[in-house]
């Protein structure tokens, strides 16, 4: 009966309306990925660019990775009048919207420089709507609300592959079309992108006390700092001060700094065999000779219900059993997970594998980001959200994305032997398993102060 009842509390945690807010900003997220991403990736492959070319393309992904550097600009300034958060999110929207609309007006392979300097524009936009929306999340679910910080983690996760995975099926169907080609896809997709940004106006902008907090870090700035505060050039200084250095001074402070770094240590180790991977998975379905359609259905839209499925279960099993055996059982899956494209990359276009191997990854895929979504939650103020969480995020994201960009690289180093390469990228995973293994303690001494 206990297990009966843990269940059906954990399933009424995703009746909270706030989770659904969270579900749809998720799919606004994951869209941009799909532009700069696998649709992306396609184009460049149908238009004849190496392996090596292509990788280098995930380099516009740094934006990601650097997106702490301007977080707390969100953290201080609010641009419309529709709130701090739901503000940042609806500009950063607009912006990808009409930087998705110019990618329409570019040709390949004759203006390659234009579809790197947008796509580049569009990852931007996309990385600064990531920070509003991670810290609307953050600010909505309260620390000591264990069951919603699960739930908030899995429905972001849900949201992020709808949007990345669902929709973006949709190109690969429609290029394969008669009348269709990928540069006018992009408008399209500019389109999807539009209606994606209707949920800002119905959700509501988070309440919090983030301003008292920070007029008294200004305040402590200023006796510290003997600023006067009629000056203007001293007011500068104190708000300065407390955008750029108090978010991550009360983190290491709060932590303390060897924990902190071990912490952020785990956090840029734990995603990196997955992101190698999946910068050349597009590449490496085309190479052994599966369709857009193949693809659309088993890597986009299979993967898709997977990743949803799993990541409802997973937010329920982190409820159940806690943060640390989720992101150690998520870990673990995704070494497990690589192994199995290697057993592809062996067979070669076998539907039946195709499948099983998409089921395989969208399961640890899910499983894994609804454990380090909580983990990062777990770890913010409230009063700095977007710059505490777009810091542990960013590091995260770094191997997802300038790492990775060596990808291609590395399967032409091992001359094209992509079973090696998957092999390679499991053994990827080892460390963060090590590492999260010795933070162990810190992680469940939080999880009991929830």
């Amino acid at each position: 009966m206990t297990h009966i009842s843990s269940l059906r509390s954990a399933l009424s945690t995703y009746k909270d309306k706030r989770l659904m807010a969270i579900f749809c900003l998720g799919m606004a997220s994951g869209f941009p990925w799909v532009l700069i991403g696998s649709a992306m990736t396609a184009w460049l492959k149908e238009e004849g660019l190496s392996r090596s070319a292509i990788g280098l393309f995930g380099v516009i992904f740094v934006a990601y990775s650097i997106n702490f550097l301007w977080s707390p600009l969100l953290d201080r300034i609010q641009l419309l009048k529709l709130g701090q958060r739901r503000g940042w999110i609806l500009v950063t929207q607009l912006c990808i919207i009409g930087l998705c609309v110019a990618m329409g007006f570019v040709s390949l392979p004759g203006q390659l420089y234009w579809v790197a300097v947008i796509g580049m524009g569009i990852a931007i936009a996309s990385a600064t709507q990531d920070i509003a929306i991670d810290a609307f999340r953050v600010d909505t679910i309260m620390r000591h609300e264990k069951a919603a910080l699960s739930g908030a983690s899995a429905m972001a996760t849900a949201g992020w592959w709808t949007g990345y995975g669902g929709l973006g099926a949709l190109p690969f169907f429609l290029v394969d079309l008669s009348g269709f080609t990928w540069q006018t896809l992009y408008f399209a997709m500019a389109g999807i992108m539009l209606l994606l940004t209707t949920t800002v106006f119905w959700i509501s902008e988070p309440q919090t006390h983030r301003q008292a907090f920070q007029a008294q870090a200004s305040a402590d700035y200023a006796d510290k700092l003997t600023l006067n505060s009629q000056q203007w050039s001293h007011r500068v200084v104190a708000w300065l001060a407390v955008s750029l250095i108090e978010p991550f001074r009360e983190f290491f402070q709060r932590n303390g700094v060897k924990l902190a770094l071990s912490i952020l240590l785990f956090i840029f180790l734990f995603k990196i065999g997955e992101a190698f991977l999946g910068r050349m998975s597009i590449v490496f379905y085309k190479e052994i000779g599966f369709s857009n359609t193949q693809i659309g259905t088993y890597s986009k839209l299979l993967n898709w219900w997977v990743t949803i499925i799993f990541a409802v279960i997973g937010g329920m099993v982190n409820m159940r059993y806690g943060i640390y055996r989720g992101l150690m059982v998520g870990g673990i899956a995704m070494a497990a997970s690589n192994i199995m494209f290697a057993f592809m990359a062996m067979v070669g276009p076998n539907t039946a594998l195709f499948a099983a191997t998409v089921f395989v990854d969208g399961f640890t895929a899910a499983w894994s980001s609804v454990a380090l979504v909580a983990f990062i939650s777990l770890l913010c103020n409230q009063a700095f959200s977007a710059s505490q969480y777009a810091l542990m995020a960013s590091l995260g994201v770094f191997g997802r994305t300038l790492l990775a960009s060596s990808s291609g690289y590395i399967v032409d180093s091992l001359d094209g032997n992509w079973a090696l390469f998957f092999v390679l990228t499991a053994l990827m995973v080892i460390p963060s398993l090590v590492f999260l293994r010795i933070i162990k303690e810190p992680i469940m001494r939080m999880e009991e102060r929830m």
